[in-house]
């Protein structure tokens, strides 16, 4: 399976394991220590949308699941706000920038092309079974790097209209 992405910077290029990709921060991010609302007698915790700094055009009846790399607590502490983000076929556009949405559980600055999170591409479950078959026994990716994706922008990071 050939997939289209566009490197909105170079540094964000994909690391391949297997069949896992690791994803890289686009940009130097700075984290701050959770704050304690004494009124609310809890901690504020600040979300934030670390920008990836690529696009992708998934082929229709797949997905995109991201994770944080196991050492990204360790390294970073901070840990997915939504614990297991979903991209699907719809999010193309050149605007549809990837991004992680991350919870700092102390402060933190994460450098430039860090590898903070991790996905794998997996049918969908609206794929039709010959989808799902086909993917058992031809199940390689390759990235193809590309100027444009030329597809229309969803309208940004969590912008699913279901």
């Amino acid at each position: 399976m050939k997939i289209k992405v566009k490197y909105h910077d170079p540094i964000c290029n994909i690391v391949t394991f297997g069949e896992w990709f690791d994803l890289k921060t686009s940009s130097d991010v700075t984290l701050e220590v959770p704050k304690y609302d004494s009124k609310t007698k809890s901690l504020e915790f600040k979300n934030t949308l670390i920008d990836l700094g690529i696009s992708m055009q998934l082929p229709k009846y797949f997905e995109a699941n991201i994770v944080p790399r196991s050492s990204t607590f360790k390294n970073f502490g901070i840990i997915q706000a939504n614990h297991f983000g979903v991209v699907d076929s719809e999010y193309c556009g050149d605007g549809d920038v990837w991004k992680f949405s991350a919870i700092a559980l102390k402060a933190s600055v994460i450098a430039k092309g860090s590898r903070i999170c991790q996905f794998r591409i997996r049918p969908s479950q609206k794929a039709p079974v010959w989808v799902k078959l086909k993917w058992l026994f031809t199940n390689k990716v390759t990235f193809v790097e590309v100027d444009s994706l030329g597809n229309k922008n969803r309208g940004g990071f969590g912008s699913t209209k279901f």
